[in-house]
């Protein structure tokens, strides 16, 4: 299996990882709609020091206001490179003039990505480098490529590992969190449906979440296209923009400013607070369904349509196995009875 990571010193972002290939994350800029309109310029950017929006993008910190944007500064930071390796990039960003004039709290902050065959898994590491207790929110933001016509027809869903007895989804007005919980569209207490009308009103937001992962799925096939592992978080949030071809899963430590909030910024909810050289990390892996392409030759013999090609990894299969001595097994095609790999055929158990 190959495997390509590229990062950049703005963000500290992961901006591409590709297997055998095949982009995995959302392309940024370069991903336009019909009208020459960019979708979403990001890619996975970190969320700090607050994750959404505050009060009129204002705060109160020692009797003073400090603005600061939504998802705050940190995406849009350069950097410093620490190590680059093939499969581990590290960065930082240490709190400066720019900084302190919107934040004034001295920090590090470690943005470090580690691959591992499929896996992709992201660590944000915060330290107080001050004299003071540090207070914070921090949460990913990565978007994964999908298929925008598979996302028309409603074929995307999300699946947690658990029943979720105890979610709350979170109401947004004008990009904060509202005094009520908004209506709960799963299915089944696992199942989160994902159409083109999904994100209308903003992103999915949920609290009280009992599984530690959860997976972007396709219906026709049952094919896991994903899955996150976000042990720790205590917020999760989908997010696209309406018939983009990526969707955004955002595991959180905290969330916007609360439409009755103080707007005082130590009064955040669920804000983590550092003690002076104390630090906080916290980490989350994205395992990615191995795709067609790995170079094994397997033809598709008795198929509804003529025989065709294809390449396969280790390619998923709806319960249907062909005896081989190579553990081969094929994607489902309705009327399939045998495979041929390299000429040798095998025959479908039942």
């Amino acid at each position: 299996m190959d495997t390509q990571m590229l990062t950049t010193n703005k963000g500290g972002e992961l901006i591409s990882f590709k297997i055998n290939g095949e982009e995995k994350i959302h392309q940024g800029e370069s991903c336009i709609d019909e009208n020459g309109k960019v979708y979403w310029k990001r890619h996975s950017p970190v969320l700090f020091p607050i994750v959404g929006k505050l009060k009129k993008n204002k705060t109160l910190i020692g009797g003073r206001t400090y603005e600061l944007p939504q998802h705050g500064f940190a995406r849009d930071l350069e950097f410093e490179p620490i190590t680059k390796l093939d499969n581990f990039h590290s960065y930082v960003l240490r709190s400066n003039k720019y900084t302190l004039a919107k934040y004034p709290y001295e920090f590090e902050l470690y943005n470090t990505y580690r691959t591992e065959g499929n896996k992709l898994t992201t660590i944000y590491k915060v330290v107080n480098t001050g004299l003071i207790n540090l207070p914070f929110g921090i949460g990913g933001h990565p978007a994964f490529k999908i298929d925008q016509e598979e996302l028309k027809k409603g074929h995307y869903y999300l699946e947690f590992d658990q029943e979720e007895d105890k979610i709350h989804f979170l109401y947004l007005i004008d990009g904060l969190i509202g005094t009520e919980y908004a209506k709960n569209p799963m299915e089944n207490k696992k199942i989160i449906p994902i159409g083109p009308h999904t994100f209308d009103n903003d992103a999915l937001i949920m609290k009280g979440i009992t599984s530690n992962k959860i997976s972007l799925k396709k219906r026709i096939t049952e094919d896991t296209v994903l899955t996150m592992d976000f042990t720790d978080f205590p917020y999760l949030a989908i997010w696209s923009k309406p018939n983009a071809p990526f969707i955004c899963i955002e595991p959180w430590f905290s969330t916007a400013d609360t439409v009755k909030g103080s707007g005082v910024f130590t009064q955040k909810r669920d804000l983590i607070s550092l003690k002076p050289n104390d630090s906080f990390e916290c980490k989350y892996t994205v395992t990615f369904q191995l795709a067609v392409g790995s170079g094994t030759t397997v033809r598709i013999v008795d198929a509804i349509e003529q025989s065709e090609v294809v390449n396969l990894i280790l390619v998923s299969v709806l319960g249907t196995f062909f005896k081989s001595d190579k553990n081969v097994s094929l994607t489902y095609v309705p009327k399939v009875t045998k495979v041929s790999v390299f000429g040798t055929h095998f025959d479908r158990i039942d």
